[in-house]
């Protein structure tokens, strides 16, 4: 391809600027990657160089607000177009994550040559460039700072990362590029290992809880069981839903999230449901079928009144419908009961009452409903042995005697929620504190 040509100080008309202009609007399918802040304030930027006014505010206001976006997003314009291309949400890369590449049609696969060679002109404007243009168009004695950052590594994008870039022309990485979809999907799926379902939409969590499975000591069987089913799911064989119920802080919800920091690495995404957006699961599901990750539905601490119907759009979910349920979605809950639905004994069917003939039925169906759960962990409260150990384990790189250890700790689940998982690691998030700050100190737990 031919490279840039660099308009000079005596240029009538930046017409070098014009044709990227045009090159930018006529993008088909990867236009979203100009729609971001970083590509808005580029777009920007080359209008005010085009039309730089007399003195060049304008101007050099625009390089900053593209300096600052770069900053901000912690890559430098030719890392940003390379992960853009990698994540992108368009027609092209929804089709290649189902359709073997022989299988796309050839019109699609022509858009995406044809909008690569763009993405790749756009490529070699990058900021070293842009900044010699501020500086031509403002008349400046010297060129404004250049954002720059050394490369570091990044991950599984790092082949398409590195050859892209060397390719003479863009347009021949079409069929790796839809290998890599069919592989590590697009979009949200490809940025965020986590999501929370708010307000009808997927929103991608950055920083997800960051428990790991090695720090959950007690419930052994309860962890194999769950990892094993994890695996089934991950492996393309069918899994199970699964409800772990039990005692309170017994760490049901950190082994869910255990899970995604053991196996994001191979595709696995956790979607967090709240009770009150549980109508829309089957909304949900569907938008989760074909795509290459494999997800785990959370929803946390679940129960349901006698007279809350939220309960039927789970039952579809875990039940299936006419719909056949996507082999890719699981999901896991956690409960404090066992039967799911507030049950009170006035719903018992009392034959002498004017009320449902098939009230029995009914009740049964409320009982059972947990029972729609393949699989059913459950978490006795801990006893002292067993809150010891997950104490000791916490405390490993704890500078402190066994026996001081074993008594702060007892004395800590006394004072304050008896012993569980959760008070284990309060009371050694609280230990680990009061040593930095006031070093030995025999007297840590008060009474309050």
């Amino acid at each position: 391809m031919d490279h840039l040509a660099m308009p000079t100080a005596n240029s009538t008309s930046y017409t070098t600027v014009q044709f990227l202009q045009r090159q930018a609007a006529s993008l088909l399918l990867y236009q979203s990657i100009l729609a971001s802040e970083v590509g808005s304030t580029f777009l920007n930027l080359l209008q005010t160089i085009r039309y730089a006014d007399v003195d060049g505010r304008d101007c050099l206001q625009a390089y900053g607000s593209y300096f600052q976006a770069l900053a901000s997003s912690h890559q430098t314009w030719e890392e940003y177009l390379i992960k853009q291309i990698l994540i992108a949400d368009n027609p092209f890369t929804k089709l290649a994550q189902q359709q073997e590449f022989s299988q796309l049609p050839p019109a699609l696969v022509a858009a995406v040559k044809h909008d690569l060679q763009i993405l790749q002109t756009l490529y070699e404007c990058n900021s070293a460039v842009l900044s010699e243009w501020v500086q031509m168009a403002t008349h400046l004695p010297i060129s404004p700072v250049v954002w720059y950052r050394e490369p570091e590594a990044v991950g599984i994008e790092t082949g398409l990362m590195v050859s892209i870039p060397q390719l003479d022309n863009w347009g021949d990485a079409v069929e790796d590029l839809a290998i890599y979809y069919q592989l590590h999907g697009t979009g949200l799926f490809a940025q965020y290992p986590a999501f929370r379902w708010q307000s009808g939409q997927l929103v991608g969590i950055a920083y997800p809880d960051s428990v790991k499975l090695s720090t959950l000591v007690g419930y052994e069987w309860q962890k194999d069981a769950l990892v094993k089913n994890t695996e089934f799911l991950l492996s393309g064989e069918t899994a199970l839903h699964v409800l772990l119920y039990g005692s309170r802080g017994s760490g049901k919800s950190s082994l869910v999230k255990a899970l995604l920091n053991e196996y994001s690495h191979r595709n696995l995404r956790l979607i967090e449901v709240s009770k009150s957006e549980l109508p829309d699961l089957p909304k949900i599901v569907e938008q989760l079928r074909g795509v290459p990750q494999k997800f785990i539905i959370f929803v946390d601490d679940l129960s349901f009144e006698e007279d809350d119907d939220t309960f039927k759009a789970m039952k579809v979910v875990l039940e299936g419908n006419v719909t056949a349920r996507p082999e890719n979605v699981v999901v896991y809950a956690t409960s404090n009961r066992r039967h799911l639905i507030r049950e009170y004994f006035t719903d018992r069917p009392n034959p002498k009452d004017n009320q449902e003939v098939h009230g029995w039925d009914t009740m049964q169906e409320k009982l059972s409903f947990s029972d729609r759960f393949g699989l059913t962990l459950t978490f006795e409260a801990a006893d002292q042995k067993t809150y010891l150990q997950i104490v000791q384990h916490l405390a490993a790189n704890i500078n402190i005697s066994p026996q001081d250890l074993e008594f702060k700790a007892l004395q800590w689940a006394t004072h304050h929620n008896g012993r569980s998982g959760r008070t284990a690691r309060q009371f050694v998030d609280f230990l680990k504190a009061d040593l930095a700050v006031f070093g030995d100190n025999n007297n840590i737990i008060s009474e309050s």
